[in-house]
């Protein structure tokens, strides 16, 4: 099975009936070359990059704009129109009131399968307290955390609350939630592969930014950066494929973590299993 672990929903055709929405998700996470998809695309899409299914991940910045970009409820409502090619995660502010009752419905409720959390856009440290009854229901649920981590192309984001190092202290208070640090904390990748040596419940996603092609810059990333022998014999367990799209285009993606020189049975892990043992309840 190959699943993309990280996609975000924002432009997918059902969630985008109103015009003032799709024109507020275009300004706020800075895409505006994409129009909307409708399923039959995505699916289409899918089956190009050789994916089984996708992780939808909603988006939550409510202190910073006053509503979610995208919501818990239409992620469930993709999930179900997918017909089993849809994970559906969740995402809260946790600097809004409500934000663990809210989490609280969307395990409960909605059946989603994580939380996702982008400090760096609404500006909290990862260990701040106030994010303490979230990890707690995530470990209730046994739910993963996906922070964003490293550099962030969004407008208005500060990479001082994403650098590697600050989710060291959550990783260490909670040895047995789940964390994903997305796109291997570029450019901090070796501080990333540290704290995935240190803390095995400590993961992390291929999703990068690539400035010149995903191939090349894969190359960069995964072969130079750290040598490819770190991922085939110690990070191999706790990397999973992740496409950033729509910012990033998941053939590319698809097809440029192939080339890298990993053992089969390392790119198999990478593909699908690992996420399966990241997303837990999803099985």
């Amino acid at each position: 099975m190959f699943i993309d672990m990280r996609v975000s929903p924002a432009f997918y055709e059902p969630i985008n009936e109103d015009p003032l929405a799709e024109k507020m998700r275009h300004a706020i996470l800075d895409i505006h070359k994409n129009g909307t998809a409708p399923l039959t695309h995505i699916y289409n899409q899918m089956r190009c990059a050789g994916l089984d299914r996708l992780v939808l991940q909603p988006i939550d910045y409510s202190s910073v704009i006053g509503c979610p970009v995208v919501t818990n409820e239409e992620v469930a409502k993709l999930v179900t129109m997918g017909e089993g090619r849809f994970i559906g995660f969740a995402s809260v502010d946790p600097l809004k009131e409500g934000a663990a009752d809210k989490l609280e419905h969307a395990f409960a409720d909605l059946k989603l399968k994580g939380l996702c959390l982008h400090p760096g856009r609404c500006r909290f440290a990862p260990d701040d307290v106030r994010l303490e009854p979230l990890y707690a229901i995530c470990e209730k649920y046994d739910r993963p955390v996906v922070f964003h981590c490293g550099l962030s192309w969004e407008p208005d984001t500060l990479t001082k609350y994403t650098v590697p190092l600050v989710y060291e202290p959550v990783a260490y208070k909670h040895p047995k939630m789940r964390i994903c640090l997305t796109q291997f904390g570029w450019p901090y990748v070796r501080e990333t592969a540290m704290l995935m040596l240190k803390y095995p419940n400590v993961y992390t996603d291929t999703g990068a930014l690539y400035m010149d092609n995903a191939t090349e810059f894969y190359t960069q990333m995964l072969t130079r950066d750290i040598p490819v022998t770190w991922i085939d014999r110690s990070l191999r367990h706790q990397v999973v494929f992740g496409s950033g799209n729509p910012r990033f285009e998941q053939i590319r993606m698809a097809e440029a973590i192939g080339k890298m020189g990993l053992r089969e049975s390392t790119l198999d892990l990478i593909k699908g299993q690992n996420a399966l043992e990241l997303i837990g309840s999803a099985k």
